[in-house]
């Protein structure tokens, strides 16, 4: 028989790492991060379990890969949703949608998540993050920002900020008024991107602004 390619053996690794991240993300929803092992996540994925040091120097690096991951997936699928978000106001407010929802939908899993990137390693790029992270500033290139880059960057940081409200132990906050207050802070119309249900206050809605980019 004659040896693989070397795209063929690319291929194999690409889907081997994908079955990993879904297992990490089944796993952890269902089991929590510490009674979840690298030996289970392997099982789940039929992957050997020194495959999973191979591609992830330990577990929390894999969940974070993992959770990004799941978060592009999620965004890709809702810009593409018919009709596909070509507007920057309506691309924003989907991407904080899809945000607020994997907060609200998977509440062990994101908590999971926001808790490891406030330990020692913090918040690691990879493949998946980056992936992410060229949707989200690609949405605010098309918003209008004149500096895609840092409001990006600050935009992410009110996404993480909203997501802990949601999910604080003992104190969360409903998704609506955090939605309206970020919504109120970029412009946008309550009715854009998929409304949880009626604006919070009366009279919440105003114009989204068109070209300016900025945050009020």
């Amino acid at each position: 028989m004659s040896p693989r390619s070397a795209s063929v053996n690319e291929e194999l690794r690409r889907r081997s790492r994908e079955r990993l991240l879904e297992a990490t993300v089944e796993l952890v929803a269902e089991r929590g991060y510490e009674a979840t092992t690298l030996a289970d996540i392997a099982d789940r994925a039929g992957a050997a379990r020194g495959l999973v040091s191979y591609y992830f120097p330990g577990k929390r690096q894999l969940l974070q890969s993992a959770v990004h991951r799941l978060m592009h997936l999620e965004l890709a699928a809702e810009l593409e949703r018919p009709p596909c978000a070509v507007d920057g106001g309506e691309r924003l407010a989907r991407s904080i949608d899809v945000v607020l929802g994997l907060a609200r939908e998977r509440p062990l899993l994101m908590r999971t998540h926001m808790a490891g990137i406030l330990q020692e390693e913090g918040f690691m790029r990879c493949p998946e993050q980056q992936r992410l992270a060229h949707l989200l500033r690609d949405t605010m290139e098309r918003y209008g920002s004149a500096d895609p880059d840092t409001d990006y960057r600050l935009l992410r940081a009110l996404l993480m900020g909203t997501v802990v409200a949601v999910l604080l132990p003992g104190a969360p906050m409903p998704v609506e008024p955090l939605r309206a207050e970020l919504f109120r802070r970029y412009g946008l119309d309550w009715g854009l991107g998929v409304p949880p249900g009626p604006a919070p206050r009366e009279g919440f809605d105003a114009p989204a602004r068109r070209g300016t980019g900025r945050p009020a």
